[in-house]
């Protein structure tokens, strides 16, 4: 995609099954809701500097997609964006993402560990529901808010490091369904906040206190 195009539209690729690359130019700053949705084929792809949001269902469905690269542009990434990429195993959050949305990696099932940015302060709805090979996870320090579900069903997920010294707000099912004996690590003086926090103290016999550097 030349570097003379500005955006990539609505459902501009849509189900495009045989497309294995696809190379987006720097003068992109768009890529459109359902832009990519069902190209099960695409094995890998780089945001380029310049692009600042990622639709809705961009990429949802792009079972063969190892690899996400996001550039630091990008500040907003839509719902479902990156939904049932199975074969993701890695990606990159930026600094410039302030929330992760609703289902964005909903069923991701080979991504194996996230680290979330101190800019994020908000994880979505079922953000990260089933992706069942994720074993860890790094929740920011400024997050505040863990939305409903966000990592239920993550069956393999065995370690929490959860940052913030102020419990953020939650939902008695943001870690249901995970591995059996996960841990959360907490900051070693808020182990008390967490542990009768509203919606964590039914989490509190697996609360552990953490000194994060």
């Amino acid at each position: 995609i030349g570097n003379n195009i500005t955006s990539i539209g609505d459902y501009a690729f849509y189900h495009c099954s045989s497309l294995t690359s696809v190379t987006i130019g720097n003068g992109v700053t768009e890529i459109g809701g359902c832009a990519f949705v069902g190209c099960s084929s695409l094995t890998s792809v780089t945001i380029p500097d310049g692009v600042t949001s990622i639709g809705e269902y961009a990429f949802r469905g792009c079972t063969s997609l190892t690899s996400i690269t996001i550039s630091d542009s990008v500040t907003a990434i839509g719902d479902k964006a990156f939904e049932h990429c199975s074969s993701l195993t890695s990606v990159t959050i930026p600094d410039s993402i302030t929330s992760i949305e609703y289902k964005v990696f909903y069923g991701c099932s080979s991504l194996t560990s996230i680290n979330i940015p101190d800019s994020v302060t908000s994880i979505g709805e079922s953000a990260f529901r089933d992706c069942s090979s994720l074993t860890s996870v790094t929740i920011s320090n400024g997050v505040t808010s863990i939305v409903s579900s966000a990592f239920r069903d993550c069956s393999s997920l065995k370690e929490v490091y959860c940052k913030p010294v102020t419990p953020p707000s939650g939902d008695s099912n943001m870690f249901g369904g995970n591995a059996s004996g996960r841990k959360i690590y907490v900051p070693t003086e808020s182990v008390e906040a967490y542990k009768t926090a509203s919606y964590w103290s039914g989490y509190a016999d697996a609360i552990y206190g953490y000194d994060f550097e």
